[in-house]
């Protein structure tokens, strides 16, 4: 006499079921975090991301002309856009936070160093960092990146690859702090240049530039002919960064 019995799942087969359930959940919350983020954000241009270290203190000389720089941007009717956190990040909120126009935080979850800082009229926390880095080119009318870490310099080249394959527009990247980034330049020129790894031409994609003011007219100056607004173009490419 047989007796008839229903197969029964492994314990790796059932935690591979509750991976695999877990991804297609996953799935649905990046699409949620996207939408969410967009409604906010869809209304602050024209804005300015600004990108630097999550350990400068606000004693700092980087810290103190982050604030002076966020500050000339909001008087002259920029959002400005931060990582949301400590160091650099605060800075630049603080300083848009005191002027004129918004001051937006995009904060990561991590599991030490960021947390949120108490100077944004937007703020936005978000899982995943290549969502977060979707937000901050996609409203950004230029990039202003002071000195700091892994992950500036992960933003940094993000952005510049961006521009350079054409998957966004062409806007002015700033870097801050001649000291600090000529290193970084000298190798871009004479390793990855010298070596064909990059187009000459590429290096004009970013500009060094140490003074405030200056940093607020090259941006004027860049948009004097084309305006702020993205063209039909330049709204569909956005949807595929």
């Amino acid at each position: 006499m047989t007796t008839n019995k229903l197969p029964q799942m492994t314990t790796a087969e059932i935690l591979h079921s509750d991976v695999e359930a877990n991804e297609s959940w996953h799935a649905f919350e990046i699409m949620a975090e996207y939408v969410g983020a967009t409604e906010k954000l869809k209304k602050i241009t024209p804005a300015i991301s600004i990108f630097g270290s999550a350990r400068t203190k606000p004693d700092h000389p980087y810290y103190q002309l982050t604030e002076r720089i966020a500050r000339l941007l909001s008087d002259s009717g920029f959002t400005v856009i931060s990582g949301g956190g400590p160091g650099i990040m605060e800075a630049a909120n603080k300083g848009a936070y005191a002027g004129s126009g918004p001051s937006v935080g995009l904060n990561i979850e991590l599991p030490f160093e960021q947390s949120g800082n108490g100077y944004q009229d937007i703020g936005i926390t978000f899982k995943t960092f290549f969502l977060r880095k979707v937000m901050f080119v996609k409203y950004a009318s230029a990039y202003v990146v002071m000195p700091g870490g892994f992950g500036t310099m992960d933003e940094l080249m993000e952005a510049i690859t961006l521009v350079q394959t054409g998957k966004t527009r062409k806007i002015p990247i700033i870097l801050v702090g001649s000291a600090f980034w000529g290193g970084l330049l000298d190798w871009l020129q004479n390793t990855l240049i010298a070596e064909g790894m990059a187009s000459p031409d590429d290096m004009n994609l970013i500009q060094v530039i140490d003074e405030p003011e200056e940093i607020v007219d090259t941006i004027f100056k860049y948009y004097q002919s084309k305006g702020f607004e993205l063209t039909p173009e330049e709204k569909k490419s956005q949807l595929y960064l």
